[in-house]
């Protein structure tokens, strides 16, 4: 995934770094495993209209890009980072909690936002974490966020297997307990004390590229989250449109686990993949499948075609992730470190947000047909990050490492 420094000397690791920072992925994406495929459901389940599903799930976003790149600047301030996750666990479980006196539009909408704001800063301080334990211990960025994503798979599946037999009455709960646990491994979440300011003498290698101003990293950031973003129709509505497909809850949590699966085979794969192809080739890759990914969807394959088409996510979220955090540990010193993942996290967060509110109205004028706007969404994103390579000078082909550039 990202390509591990050597150990830096004369500094010790914390005591099973590696272990407790998968565990502090592993929390927040057991919730999401559950709110990503089922949300929509039990949203479904209180007979709200497309709009109103796609105008909650997208507020939320929305609000969560304009609290991410904050808390990320406090974040490279405070002594630990690590207490960040304390607030935003603890306060997300109340949100959850409070959606139980909820079932009107708007209570809906408001409660749901402010688990957003609340919940928003969780993992990307986690991945500032982790990847804080590469530069400074040499530790593999893919070993550690892998678990993350095995737990989502697992999550999805029991949601699978619950909704089957209770319905969409077991996605609260669910989700309470999930935000338990997120509250609960923020107590075990390595601290590292404060990101490292350049006058520490730390032998930290040098980034590649200018600083977060950068204009080729900006348009490579914004254009990789335009091309993310295109996901929105599928997070909104494929689990709606396979239920009505005939698809059973095991079925539905089965096509949303192997598309983690695949993302799963990626960061197993991390290491190889770093030796054998720089960050730009991973992500015009994604790019490129995602854009057949969103033709071929309105297409009825039942669901052995589906089951094939979610596979394509190891390509269309996976290595286009991997691809974007090597530019960013190749542009950024550590001190910017979470601002540099703040500043990422707005630009994918206020993308996906706007595309799932769209999603809402497109789904409801256009239906299936749709996912051809997703697919152009992509075309886009891949336009961008083209432009922003060829920023790059003495860039050579795609394939392989261009001039040395990770």
């Amino acid at each position: 995934m990202i390509p591990a420094t050597n150990s830096l000397q004369g500094e010790d690791a914390p005591s099973y770094f590696r272990l407790r920072t998968a565990l502090s992925y592993c929390a927040p994406l057991f919730v999401n495993g559950i709110a990503l495929p089922f949300f929509p459901i039990w949203l479904a389940g209180l007979n709200f209209s497309d709009r109103e599903i796609g105008l909650i799930l997208a507020v939320p976003m929305v609000v969560k890009v304009l609290v991410i790149p904050i808390v990320g600047m406090l974040a490279d301030r405070v002594d630990e980072r690590a207490d960040v996750l304390l607030w935003s666990g603890g306060l997300s479980l109340l949100t959850a909690i409070a959606l139980y006196w909820t079932s009107d539009f708007w209570p809906v909408l408001l409660v749901y936002s402010i688990q957003g704001a609340t919940y928003a800063p969780y993992v990307p301080i986690v991945e500032s974490i982790a990847i804080s334990g590469v530069r400074r211990w040499g530790f593999d960025y893919g070993s550690m966020r892998v678990w993350g994503s095995i737990i989502f798979i697992v999550s999805t599946l029991l949601g699978g297997a619950m909704i089957g037999r209770w319905g969409s009455t077991m996605v609260l709960p669910t989700m309470v307990a999930g935000f338990v646990l997120t509250t609960l491994v923020a107590f075990l979440c390595p601290r590292i004390g404060p990101t490292r300011r350049r006058r520490d003498p730390m032998s930290l290698p040098s980034p590649t590229g200018g600083s977060l101003r950068s204009p080729q990293l900006l348009i490579t950031m914004i254009g990789v989250s335009v091309q993310q973003s295109s996901h929105a129709m599928l997070y909104a509505f494929a689990s709606i449109y396979w239920r009505e497909l005939g698809f059973s809850g095991t079925k539905v949590a089965i096509l949303w686990s192997i598309g983690v699966a695949a993302e799963v085979m990626v960061f197993f794969l991390s290491k190889m993949l770093s030796r054998r192809f720089s960050a730009w080739t991973l992500i015009l890759f994604g790019s490129v499948v995602c854009v057949g990914r969103w033709l071929l969807f309105p297409i009825n394959l039942g669901f052995a075609g589906y089951f094939a088409l979610q596979c394509l996510h190891a390509f269309t979220f996976a290595c286009v992730h991997t691809g974007i955090q090597r530019r960013i540990v190749a542009s950024v010193q550590e001190t910017q470190e979470a601002s540099a993942q703040g500043a990422y996290f707005f630009y994918n967060g206020m993308c996906l947000g706007l595309m799932t509110l769209a999603s809402g109205y497109l789904y409801a004028w256009l239906g299936l047909a749709s996912y051809y706007v997703m697919a152009a969404a992509a075309a886009v994103g891949l336009v961008m990050v083209i432009f922003a390579r060829n920023l790059e000078p003495g860039n050579a082909s795609i394939g392989g490492r261009a001039s040395g550039i990770p």
